[in-house]
């Protein structure tokens, strides 16, 4: 009986103990599930943040491509704007250069003139013969000589260039003035300069000799419409008609001296004496211009394709107001001059 006892006691005392251990048991397991739940769920939430920051980074590496590739397309832009310049910058340079050769070169010309020009006033010891005039012109001071320039022939061309250029010596101030009302442009102190300087060429005409008066910008035209012909500088009126309508003309446009002496070379009978005032090399050829610009050297392509044009045998006076800029205008048209027998010369600013 002790024995039995004994072994139930220890029998008791066996399952108390499991029950002890069974209780904290399933006590730490709720505790570990609790913590694990918790645990989860943090790691669940980590997750979705984890997968919003992927959708972001991979719409960052997105854009990051995008601009990447939009830098590219810059940078090509940028290089080849950068190549242009460069080209640019090489044909200003060369450009300068020859320029600067010009303008020796005119020195040396201008030089000779003025030295010939002592040679000719000192060997001169007759006034010249004036013919008979219909019309009179009295500058400022009476200034109403144009040394070396005999106004001679039977029938005389005037070229007046009509171009914007002959609205101011500047570009700058060309630019202003070619937006003015039209008033304001024909009282410009250039154009005014030159027509003042063509109505005296009027006055220098024998009264046995026709003339005419073109304008020329992009195109060219008599100032007297529906006129083609030669106008007799015995009839006062035809005469004065000719000067008030060129007075009427409104500078503009571009510089085609290629229709000027095309339309010199159109006269029936044919100019035998010719005056051409102007201001610059010419910046149109024949045709439209490709480009709204024009270099140096496109400008000495058009003088020398107009002067295919040319009338020849004919002497051309060259009068010439010289624009900032335009530094073998008065190289070429000096030789020009020269080359048809005819006279250049650049007049003073008070001339007329």
């Amino acid at each position: 009986m002790s024995f039995l006892d004994i072994m139930s006691c220890g029998f008791g005392a066996v399952v108390l103990f499991f029950m002890i251990i069974n209780a904290t048991m399933a006590k730490r397991s709720d505790e570990l599930n609790r913590e694990l739940n918790i645990r989860a769920e943090m790691l669940k939430i980590e997750v979705a943040e984890g997968e919003d920051d992927l959708v972001a980074l991979k719409n960052s590496i997105e854009e990051a491509e995008k601009e990447q590739v939009e830098a590219e397309g810059r940078a090509k832009e940028i290089l080849d704007i950068l190549r242009e310049n460069q080209e640019e910058l090489s044909e200003m340079d060369a450009e300068t250069l020859a320029k600067q050769e010009a303008i020796e070169k005119l020195k040396a010309d201008l030089k000779a003139i003025e030295e010939e020009n002592k040679r000719l006033s000192a060997a001169s010891s007759q006034p010249s013969e004036t013919g008979e005039r219909i019309r009179s012109f009295t500058g400022d001071g009476d200034r109403q000589y144009l040394t070396g320039v005999r106004v001679g022939g039977e029938r005389v061309l005037i070229l007046l260039d009509a171009s914007a250029s002959m609205l101011d010596d500047t570009v700058v101030n060309i630019i202003r003035r070619r937006n003015l009302p039209d008033e304001q442009k024909i009282a410009s102190r250039k154009w005014q300069r030159a027509l003042s300087t063509a109505e005296w060429i009027t006055t220098q005409i024998g009264t046995d000799s026709r003339f005419q008066i073109y304008t020329f910008n992009e195109a060219a035209a008599s100032v007297v419409p529906n006129s083609d012909g030669w106008i007799d500088a015995a009839q006062p009126d035809d005469v004065a008609a000719a000067v008030e309508n060129m007075r009427k003309v409104v500078p503009g446009g571009g510089t085609s001296l290629w229709h000027a002496f095309a339309s010199a070379a159109a006269l029936e009978p044919r100019p035998d004496n010719i005056f051409l005032i102007i201001d610059s090399l010419p910046t149109r050829g024949k045709g439209n211009p490709l480009r709204k610009t024009v270099s140096g050297d496109g400008r000495v392509r058009h003088f020398n394709a107009a002067m295919k044009e040319l009338v020849e045998g004919v002497p051309v006076n060259v009068v010439l107001f010289p624009m900032e800029g335009d530094a073998q205008a008065a190289s070429a048209y000096w030789k020009l001059a020269i080359a048809t027998g005819g006279s250049f010369m650049s007049p003073s600013r008070d001339w007329p």
